[in-house]
């Protein structure tokens, strides 16, 4: 049974930092892109970023790109969300994702399995 279970959600005021995890069970991880997507209240869930599965590719939101940098240790079978420079506009609850393919994607039906989500809420 493939989990994802992703961690480091919380409360930050404006301009802070939050750094989030996503843990991978029950699949081969080195073989899936991994992304990372978001649903604000109100809003249609969205592309932040993804890694492909040998971590030499990555894309960005341009709303996310030059604060967060998405990062993956396949010996520890985990991907992580590093978010500098956080606005209120970023409040929303993260998803981490997992596509079987392996090559980077921004499109959220293109993704296998799906966590439950971790909060994030950035105060101004």
């Amino acid at each position: 049974q493939v989990q994802l279970v992703e961690s480091g959600g919380g409360l930050v005021q404006a301009g802070g930092s939050l750094r989030l995890s996503c843990a991978a069970s029950g699949l081969t991880f080195n073989t899936y892109a991994m992304g990372w997507f978001r649903q604000a209240p109100g809003k249609d869930r969205e592309f932040v970023a993804d890694i492909g599965w040998s971590g030499d590719t990555t894309l960005y939101a341009d709303s996310v790109k030059g604060r967060f940098t998405i990062s993956r240790d396949n010996s520890k079978n985990t991907v992580y969300l590093q978010m500098n420079s956080l606005k209120p506009e970023d409040t929303a609850v993260y998803y981490c994702a997992a596509d079987a393919s392996g090559w980077a994607s921004r499109y959220a039906n293109e993704y296998d399995y799906w966590g439950q989500g971790t909060h994030v809420t950035v105060s101004s």
